[in-house]
């Protein structure tokens, strides 16, 4: 059964919120790394702050697929050691 678009987009905005509370920069302050997080961090907000929007719009579609990118940012940053992350739980892949 596949699954539902208002659920589905409902979860990965809630996935993203989530993980952007939860991920904290791990690179000393000052740092070229520490930048690149914060400009991760960015195009991750930006995604939320889009998809809410679309969402607003009623556009589920393409608030989903922003939802989506702005967690892809995090979850690569977490994976090169950009930021900290919890090691329970479902919000990375790490």
């Amino acid at each position: 059964m596949p699954a539902d678009l208002a659920e589905k987009t409902d979860r990965y905005e809630r996935l993203l919120a989530d993980a952007l509370d939860a991920a904290t920069i791990a690179p000393p302050v000052g740092t070229p790394l520490a930048e690149s997080a914060a400009d991760y961090r960015e195009m991750a907000r930006s995604y939320l702050e889009d998809g809410r929007h679309f969402r607003a719009n009623e556009d589920p579609v393409n608030a989903l697929a922003a939802f989506s990118y702005g967690h892809a940012w995090l979850d690569a940053g977490a994976r090169i050691g950009l930021f900290s992350v919890p090691d329970e739980g479902d919000l990375f892949t790490v």
